[in-house]
């Protein structure tokens, strides 16, 4: 409550400046009757109030008291914002639309508090009535262009409708901003994505392409493409795209392996499949790639290869997840008391995963079991991976 209380009276000081300005102003043009120097009695209320720890009271009284003009219109919208960024965006929207109403506004006044108003809707959550401002905002030519066609991709992005976002994207906003190339590409990727769904390959592959063009390290739209060469029949052409992505970003070889297992599958390749699961695994010591090999290596009835692949690697590079599938394997050919200390074991490490996130945001540290392209807290796109060491890969 203190701090609280040191903000507001921070405020009702610069509420009294951009007054003393304007009332310095005013006696230029004409010299005041009466007693000079007197502040109104609204700004004694008001300060009353504050001193009182009842800043809501203030505030209101300091908005009556302080008339707008152009010495004061940044302290009504600094007022506005300070609504916002409490979570009251009504109040936030009153005292803007009444700053927004006044004809004396310069035309990049105006804008400027269009784009406040336009921010405070979206807190709100009508994001209809902050899309119109906006959209009026990017067509003007005043210095708040650029910030409201960023906030408009925003928009479209909170609606997710990834269509009308690429098409608020400028060349010039590509060019100057690498964060706004990653999720352009990713909004392609989500279009792509309902595409495949449709079987709708050729739309697809279009989609895919200008995720490519902006951003050429999407790991997201090459493992889209793979899906859709795999669902349009081509399992090589899907290989093929796969083994892209340990070049682009090795931390999602986890992500992809499924589909690789899935193509040679089509094919019928199983010891195809097994030599590059042992080439990649050779470069990169992850968990998942073990498994899936050996996976490999029992489906052809090679359980003791599969028993001796994984207890070498698990003597030299130990993770949870192996662990518990060593166990798997060892329970195959268990009995008696061997099998019941087995299952004890594996029941532990099943608890351990069960519990353990298998993938984290490197732009805000979030953590969660299954992978999400944006991130749920910090909305950066391409940022969650899976976690590399003992409690994952």
């Amino acid at each position: 409550m203190q701090l609280e209380i040191l903000l507001f009276v921070l405020l009702f000081l610069a509420l009294a400046a951009g007054w003393w300005l304007g009332r310095r102003e005013r006696r230029r043009r004409s010299p005041p009757p009466g007693t000079t120097g007197e502040l109104s009695r609204d700004y004694f209320v008001g300060l009353n109030y504050l001193l009182n720890e009842q800043p809501d009271e203030a505030i209101e009284t300091f908005i009556k008291a302080l008339e707008v003009n152009s010495d004061t219109i940044e302290t009504h919208i600094a007022l506005g914002n300070l609504f916002r960024s409490r979570g009251e965006s009504d109040r936030a929207v009153k005292v803007h639309q009444n700053l927004f109403a006044r004809p004396s506004l310069s035309k990049e006044q105006a804008a400027r508090v269009q784009l406040e108003l336009a921010r405070d809707f979206m807190a709100a959550g009508l994001l209809d009535r902050a899309e119109r401002l906006l959209s009026e905002l990017t067509g003007s030519n005043t210095p708040t262009s650029q910030a409201s066609q960023l906030l408009l991709v925003d928009l479209y992005e909170r609606e997710k409708e990834w269509q009308k976002a690429i098409h608020a994207i400028s060349p010039a906003m590509l060019r100057e901003n690498p964060r706004l190339k990653k999720a352009a590409a990713h909004y392609a990727c989500e279009l792509a994505s309902k595409l495949l769904s449709k079987s709708n390959f050729a739309a697809a592959r279009k989609q895919l392409k200008q995720a490519g063009a902006f951003d050429q390290a999407c790991i997201r739209a090459t493992l889209l493409m793979a899906q859709l060469e795999l669902q349009s029949g081509s399992a090589k052409a899907a290989i093929r795209i796969l083994l892209r992505i340990p070049d682009q970003d090795p931390a999602y070889i986890p992500v992809m392996l499924q589909t690789l297992v899935d193509a040679y599958q089509r094919l019928d390749e199983p010891v195809e499949l097994a030599a590059t699961l042992d080439k990649l695994l050779l470069n990169h010591q992850y968990t998942s790639i073990l498994i899936h090999l050996a996976e490999n290596l029992r489906s052809r009835n090679l359980h003791q290869q599969a028993l001796d692949k994984v207890g070498h690697y698990m003597r030299h590079q130990v993770s949870l997840k192996g662990v518990d599938y060593l166990i798997d394997l060892y329970l195959q050919n268990a009995a008696g008391d061997e099998r019941a200390h087995l299952l004890t074991l594996k029941n532990l490490t099943y608890q351990l995963l069960e519990q353990k996130p298998e993938h984290q945001c490197s732009n805000c540290g979030f953590q969660s079991q299954q992978l999400y392209w944006q991130c749920p807290k910090c909305r950066d796109w391409g940022s969650v991976k899976p976690i590399i060491g003992v409690e994952g890969e």
